[in-house]
């Protein structure tokens, strides 16, 4: 899964492996009592479904003939109290498979899920999300018949065709040996029909994912499209993309539904078979009674063969997706608790970068040998051209990277020694993508910790200004909002924000153009709070409004993946260095507008 495009096909890293169904079977393991009641239920159905064939022997070829009426009606009546027996059998597989397949589905979507709750930004910075979305919702599904109803029927078929087979061998040997001489021939026929199939459904799942990324990708950017009347454009896109989907499927599917009339013609020609050699009487001699039910024996047979062979399509089926599901399982988090990680204590706020080097896999150094020492409580600002190395910085303090060389310290402790929860729940990050989830303001706030009482939230709601403007919505702090906050303005976003940042009381505060999306009024207001944000926190500011770094305890310009120059606002005016280049342009800017 390396490729970030929505129209090209996915590599598959790690083809499947046998051991991979082990790994389903893991999923299973903790249902085997309920699935051991099924079973048995299963059993009892079969051995009463193999009564019929039996109880018309006997009725044909000894009841009728000596007109026992009697015996002829407590046959009839054991008949059909087994028939009610069937249907009451039927409906408990049919409901406790069901429940059975739908928590085991249920435990392969959390696993999915929380390994991608541990996956670095890395992982989701080089693939399209819908490629992602793909794996946990709609592949996951697809094995939905496969475990709810294909893995028990599997084994009631089987069982089965035991006990058929049983009776068969009990009747007659010989016809029981005719009705299995096409077997070798079907077998052939699934290994034919089996090897094309998976590898259409190879292909078929990487049109499936393109098509969920492009969804995806039009939908995140529906504003952009609309703002450039792009809307046919992108329709014939889809369109392109969504015939590629339906060609791989129609492949796929014609393939697929080759088995079923393979395996139903070989079970028509083995019923013929049967009735020439027993009606011709060639090597056997058998009574009409036994033909009869050896007919009825040779059906139950052959239909759950023929159910073997459309759960074994179903598996080749499902295997195309399983392996995709299982790759993302197997991605090794690039960001993880070393094995003898150690809690981190609770933090002053020391923050160490000693000779950091950090390149994205094979590139050119981000950061070339940056070094600085951080005393708690202080305010560095970090500021300098795009692409210079600013957020690459505070990702690394957070450890959503990791350093080439070098180490980063955070109260004389490497965080790649400590666990990245102790680490990251010290800290309070508001990135520059600021995000709210879709629910009430109040949860969002809320989010950073969880055990808050509603006055705590609303104090830190006024402390950085967003009272005012949460209180006049239709709900306050109960008002919902919808995914990413889009029914409020980016500055009320970020207000948000700065309330869930201050509630969680980090002792490391972490803000990325935290005020970007602010109006200047807003701002003013906004510095008093942002002050007793600040307030005994050893704090790191981008920037790029120079104004609101004014007060910080250093500066760092950082140029190149370097520090090119470090002070105070007022060491480095005097200076007249990039920082004197940095703010007097920008100052002239704001003047002449």
């Amino acid at each position: 899964m390396a490729r970030n495009r929505f129209d090209e096909d996915e590599e598959l890293v790690q083809e499947f492996k046998w051991s991979h169904y082990k790994r389903v079977g893991e999923y299973v393991t903790p249902y085997k009592p309920a699935i051991g009641k099924v079973l048995i239920v299963i059993i009892l159905a079969n051995i009463a479904s193999m009564l019929g064939p039996y109880f018309m022997k006997i009725a044909i070829d000894d009841v009728i003939p000596q007109k026992n009426l009697q015996l002829l009606a407590i046959i009839t009546v054991v008949f059909l109290l087994s028939l009610f027996f069937i249907a009451w059998c039927m409906r408990y597989r049919i409901l406790a498979i069901t429940e059975i397949g739908q928590d085991i589905l249920k435990d392969m979507r959390y696993s999915i899920f929380e390994h991608l709750q541990r996956l670095p930004f890395s992982y989701f910075d080089n693939r399209p999300h819908g490629k992602i979305l793909i794996r946990v919702v709609n592949y996951i599904n697809t094995l939905s018949d496969l475990l709810s109803n294909g893995l028990i029927n599997l084994i009631s078929d089987i069982i089965s065709v035991i006990i058929t087979l049983a009776f068969m061998f009990f009747i007659d040997v010989k016809l029981t040996l005719y009705s299995l001489i096409l077997l070798p021939i079907l077998f052939g026929i699934v290994m034919i029909i089996t090897t094309k199939q998976r590898k259409a459904y190879q292909h078929l799942s990487n049109k499936q994912s393109n098509l969920n990324a492009y969804i995806h990708e039009s939908i995140s950017g529906i504003k952009i499209t609309q703002s450039f009347a792009r809307e046919k454009e992108n329709a014939r896109i889809f369109d392109e993309v969504s015939d590629e989907y339906r060609t791989a499927w129609m492949k796929a599917v014609k393939i697929q539904f080759l088995l079923w009339p393979g395996v139903q013609n070989i079970s028509v020609l083995t019923t013929s078979l049967i009735y020439f050699i027993g009606i011709r009487q060639i090597g056997v001699d058998v009574s009409t009674g036994t033909l009869i039910a050896f007919i009825g024996y040779i059906n139950n047979f052959w239909n759950p063969v023929i159910n073997i062979g459309n759960f074994y399509n179903s598996l080749i089926t499902a295997t195309a997706y399983l392996e995709r599901i299982f790759e993302t399982m197997d991605e090794i988090p690039d960001i993880q608790n070393a094995p003898n990680a150690q809690v981190l204590p609770p933090i002053k706020g020391q923050v160490t970068f000693e000779n950091v080097v950090f390149r994205y896999e094979e590139g050119k150094n981000i950061l070339d040998g940056v070094s600085f020492d951080i005393t708690p409580g202080e305010t560095i600002a970090l500021v300098g051209p795009t692409g210079a190395g600013k957020t690459t910085i505070i990702n690394l303090l957070s450890r959503f990277y990791d350093v080439n060389e070098g180490s980063v310290k955070v109260d004389g402790f490497d965080v790649r020694d400590v666990t990245l929860e102790s680490l990251r729940t010290q800290m309070g990050v508001m990135l520059q993508d600021t995000f709210v989830f879709s629910g009430t303001i109040m949860d969002n706030i809320r989010y950073g910790k969880l055990d808050a009482t509603e006055e705590e939230i609303i104090a830190a709601a006024k402390v950085v200004r967003a009272h005012d403007f949460i209180k006049e919505l239709k709900d306050g702090y109960n008002t919902v909002v919808e995914e990413r906050g889009s029914t409020l303005s980016a500055g009320q976003r970020q207000l948000i924000s700065f309330a869930r940042a201050l509630l969680a009381d980090p002792k490391i505060l972490i803000l990325d153009e935290a005020t970007s999306s602010i109006d200047t009024k807003t701002e003013e207001l906004l510095q008093e709070g942002l002050q007793q944000l600040l307030k005994g926190r050893t704090s790191f500011i981008i920037a790029h409004r120079l104004s609101t770094i004014k007060n910080s305890s250093q500066i760092f310009y950082i140029s190149e993946g370097k520090i090119a120059e470090a002070g105070t606002h007022d060491e480095l005016i005097e200076h007249k260095g990039l920082y004197h280049y940095l703010y007097q342009s920008q100052y002239d800017l704001v003047r002449v507008s």
